[in-house]
Parts: structure tokens; sequence; C-alpha cells
């Protein structure tokens, strides 16, 4: 395995899906912290979409034929990738390329995964995905596909990899830099609602890219 960096350390961090919403807050947080980043995506980014000093490359996942050089070039990768609507059972086909060419270049990675796994609080013998009439018809072809992304990633992270799972509600906002964590639970705010600003999120995630705590499992992050 590649020697394990700190926070005070720069980094060389890939980030596949960086056009995405997501992806781009990744990004930012990224050159915010003065890492190297390379952001990787299907097609070429519009114009100022990134911040200057991103390096770019145009891959698909599904067909990159030099994936694992370019994994092995990075001290960590992130995966923000989401299958097109309609397309949501590609979600695991997916993942699978980025922790099997990880794992074969030792590569740390972090998926972006979804909140289907996570116990939801008020009735811990059910998870989002599972409890009734929780889930808007909208969002269960996705939570679906994050719930079998999940259960394939899980066994497979080992000492490299973290599965890092949004909660209720993933929204453009601010960055406050304040969130909480857990490992497999549902986190609500006193009025009951599960949600992070994506620009916070990016914040748990390079707080846990600088100074891993969950390594080998799932977490996730919320207000």
């Amino acid at each position: 395995m590649k020697t394990t960096r700190t926070s005070t350390d720069t980094l060389s961090i890939a980030i596949f899906g960086a056009s995405g919403q997501v992806g781009q807050r990744l990004v930012a947080e990224g050159v915010r912290r003065g890492h190297r980043i390379t952001a990787i995506a299907r097609s070429t980014p519009e114009p100022g979409i990134h911040p200057e000093g991103v390096d770019h490359l145009s891959r698909d996942v599904l067909s990159a034929a030099d994936l694992d050089e370019i994994i092995a070039e990075h001290d960590i990768v992130l995966s923000a990738l989401r299958p097109p609507s309609g397309l949501e059972s590609r979600m695991v086909e997916i993942t699978d390329r980025i922790i099997n060419a990880s794992n074969r270049t030792q590569t740390r990675f972090i998926i972006v995964g979804g909140a289907a796994p996570l116990i939801t609080p008020d009735a811990p013998e059910h998870t989002v995905l599972t409890k009734p009439d929780f889930l808007p018809e909208s969002s269960v072809a996705i939570a679906h596909a994050s719930q079998a992304q999940f259960e394939a990633a899980l066994p497979r992270l080992g000492s490299l990899g973290t599965y890092f799972c949004p909660p209720a509600m993933l929204v453009p906002g601010e960055r406050t830099g304040a969130y909480r964590t857990h490992h497999d639970t549902l986190i609500v705010d006193s009025d009951g609602n599960s949600q992070i600003s994506m620009e916070d999120y990016a914040v748990a995630m390079f707080d846990e890219i600088e100074s891993p705590k969950h390594t080998g499992r799932h977490f996730t992050a919320a207000y």
C-alpha cells in the first residue's frame, strides 16, 4: 500500500464524476486546501466549471483502458460517479471498476454512496430504503441502486476504502465547515431534518481524506 499521508501533506487526488454537482464541490474543496486535483469526467468540462490549476481528463470509467495507470498516479481516488436516469443498474459496475483498479494499484479510495443503507433513528429496524413511505417515488430507483452499490462495495473496502453516505437531503448551499458524523445511522436535527450542503459534504470528505477515521467501513455526515 502507498505511504499514508497526513493533513500537512499536499496530496495528488483523482476525482471521478468531477463535473457533477457533488464532484464540482469536491474539486473546489480540494483546490481550496492546496491539493493537486485531477478532475475526471466522461466529457470535457465547460470553461470555468472548476478553479484554475486543475488538471482534466476525459474518460468513461466503463471503457477506459488506462484506468489502473490513472489511479496509480494519485495518492487517493474519489468516485462521485452516478449513472444517468434510467440506467441506475450500472451503478454497481461503475463502482466495481473504481474499487478493482484501486485495489490492484493499492491506492486509497472513497466512494460517494447513497443514504439507502443508513438506519433510521426513529425506526432502527429499518433503513432509509426499507422504511415504509420514507422515500419519494422519484428516489426509489436510485436508492435501490445505491443499496446494491453499498452491498457490493462494503466487503472490498479493506484497508484502502471508505464508503461515504450522504444524509437524506444533499443540496447546494453554503460552506460552514460544521457537521456531525455517524457510522451507520441517519443523522437528523432537532426538527427531524436530515440534510447537509454539498459544500459541507465536501468539507467532511476532505477531513476524512486528511485525517482518516472510517477506513474499511461506511459513515455519514449531516448537520
